[in-house]
């Protein structure tokens, strides 16, 4: 039996502007393991948070196919798809603008519970929000607070929850703690790894920290400007990154130490627009180790190693 959980096939995702075609999504592909975490890492715009809503069909792909649990997603019905999210879920960046400032904390988390119509009987569903609450570190006392009483670390608890509530396979992590303080972010972290642990979760987690996917992460991949340009387990990129954008991202990791820290890499150079962009490397203008035929032809992503993808011509020519 597969341990493949989500499987996703040359994945696109196009917008129509004025220019031309905006190449949010450009021809991803990979696979997430049961139970494993995979780390969507690149500079705003690059397309992280495009990929998690296109997987759970909240916008729908260009082309591409998602196999989940050996369904293909964008093949769904409305209908069809409707009970499939019980399966999917999605953990929002923002915990002071996710939560409907007009519901206590109990209306919030027993919403999906309610649209799903899983437990119709108010009591039987009221033990379900508490026991939701204590599975994410929420007292009883604050059943009927609203979330402008919360602190950032408590309203993102409730997000948590309310992702839980439908009892998923899968959930999409999308920046979940960066709007919060660094004291509070490890917090939630440790709440996250120990649900995945209880409840052999799987996960997408977006982000631009670098140091945080690092410790939360099985695999990592790394986006520019719409492509997969890197795929690896933790640390393997952390120890062995062959991409030069990757190198250039490992460097602006500030290291706390005064002697020998690492020469950090500046990218130069215009950033290559994404709209209606030509088959070459897109990240050629900004490249120190740039070739000529990085502005002639796109590199594609290549296995270097045991589970390290990588697409740069550099690493092709050995």
């Amino acid at each position: 039996m597969s341990n493949i959980l989500l499987e996703v096939k040359d994945l696109k995702k196009y917008y129509k502007v004025p220019k031309g075609m905006l190449h949010a999504v450009d021809g991803v592909s990979f696979t997430l393991e049961k139970g494993k975490t995979l780390g969507v890492v690149g500079e705003s715009g690059c397309g992280k948070t495009t990929i998690g809503r296109t997987i759970l069909r909240l916008v729908e792909p260009t082309s591409g196919s998602v196999i989940f649990d050996g369904v293909d997603i964008p093949k769904l019905s409305t209908q069809e798809m409707r009970h499939m999210r019980r399966n999917m879920q999605l953990i929002f960046q923002d915990p002071f603008s996710s939560l409907n400032p007009r519901k206590t904390i109990t209306q919030t988390i027993e919403e999906p519970i309610i649209l799903a119509n899983m437990i119709p009987d108010p009591d039987k569903r009221f033990l379900r929000v508490m026991e939701l609450m204590e599975t994410v570190g929420l007292a009883e006392r604050l059943v009927n607070t609203y979330p402008h009483e919360l602190d950032g670390g408590r309203r993102q608890r409730i997000g948590i929850a309310r992702a839980l509530a439908m009892n998923p396979k899968f959930i999409i992590c999308d920046e979940p703690v960066s709007a919060l303080d660094v004291s509070i972010q490890a917090q939630i972290l440790n709440l996250m790894k120990k649900i995945q642990r209880d409840m052999g979760l799987t996960y997408i987690f977006i982000t631009h920290n670098l140091s945080v996917v690092n410790h939360f992460s099985d695999d990592i991949a790394v986006m520019y400007l719409g492509r997969l340009i890197e795929k690896a387990p933790s640390e393997t990129l952390f120890e062995k990154p062959l991409h030069p954008y990757t190198q250039a991202l490992l460097s602006a990791i500030p290291v706390p130490r005064i002697h020998n820290r690492p020469e950090r890499l500046l990218l130069r150079g215009e950033i290559t627009s994404p709209i209606n962009p030509e088959p070459v490397c897109r990240f050629a203008n900004r490249c120190n180790c740039a070739m000529p035929i990085c502005s002639k032809e796109e590199p594609g992503l290549i296995e270097v190693e045991p589970n390290h993808f990588v697409a740069c011509h550099l690493v092709g020519r050995g």
